[in-house]
């Protein structure tokens, strides 16, 4: 007589009970040679990375116009950044090594130690700065090609007409002498207000120069609102202008970058020695062979 054979699952493999002659029975696994189970290794500690702040961009500024520009676009996109006040009216512009990052002796400038590649850029122009913080941030530029050339534009038109026309009407007026100055301040009043009717013509149809608040906004701003101060009537004459000043005015970030440094800016000087030494720097510089 055959030996008798009853198999069952149990423990996750299956068993054979054997019945033999005598009666007894053995239990053996159907696969002999299947290998003790290994014990769980402990789970790795998973390291935890703790993200370092970034260190503040480094702004070389003065207030005024062109060094608003940049505080308010820092402002804006909630960058950190550091002020170091560059005295245009005390030559510190001319030091060696602000000229390392501005060749132009020109403020703003700016040094930021985390640029392109993780390595330290500094960037002088306020227009330049302009579009790096943009391409940086992707904010306030327009990434599609189309709007970033309309934002451009406008951008250039400042730095090219409404800077440079404003800024000699502003000098013709408050610091030139003024026996012989007619034709001059008359030809840069002119010419702003050229162009501030460009501007108004522009804002007839929209809230901000390129629709959206843009760069190119940043740019105009200040040297609209320092024409607002210097010749109020006439800004006047320009009411979607006006409109547009007093909209960008009323944003946190604007409010924040024009206070900026606003206590470093001391009123002439009565000594009338050291108010020549000013003009001098400001207005008398040629090549430095």
């Amino acid at each position: 007589m055959e030996p008798a054979a009853i198999s069952f699952s149990a423990h996750r493999f299956e068993r054979v009970i054997t019945l033999g002659h005598d009666g007894a029975s053995t239990i053996e696994p159907e696969d002999r040679h299947m290998k003790p189970r290994k014990k769980p290794k402990p789970a790795k500690k998973s390291k935890v990375t703790v993200k370092k702040a970034p260190k503040p961009i480094e702004l070389y500024y003065w207030p005024t116009p062109n060094g608003w520009k940049i505080s308010m676009m820092l402002e804006e996109c909630k960058l950190p950044y550091v002020m170091k006040p560059v005295n245009i009216g005390k030559g510190e512009q001319f030091e060696p090594s602000f000229l390392k990052i501005a060749p132009n002796n020109r403020m703003p400038a700016i040094v930021d130690p985390d640029g392109p590649g993780g390595r330290p850029i500094s960037v002088f122009e306020s227009g330049a700065i302009l579009q790096y913080l943009g391409r940086k941030t992707g904010k306030f530029y327009p990434t599609d090609e189309r709007r970033r050339v309309e934002v451009d534009e406008w951008l250039f038109w400042q730095m090219a007409g409404l800077g440079p026309m404003a800024g000699q009407a502003s000098h013709f007026r408050n610091y030139a002498p003024k026996d012989g100055n007619d034709y001059a301040l008359q030809r840069y009043t002119n010419e702003t207000h050229r162009l501030l009717g460009v501007m108004n013509k522009r804002l007839a149809t929209r809230k901000f120069l390129c629709g959206s608040y843009s760069i190119a906004d940043m740019a105009c701003w200040g040297w609209v609102r320092g024409i607002s101060g210097m010749m109020e009537a006439l800004l006047d004459e320009f009411p979607n202008v006006k409109a547009w000043m007093e909209r960008i005015g009323e944003r946190p970030a604007t409010k924040k970058g024009f206070a900026l440094g606003r206590e470093l800016r001391q009123p002439a000087a009565s000594d009338p020695k050291a108010e020549e030494e000013r003009r001098k720097i400001l207005f008398g510089q040629r090549a430095r062979i």
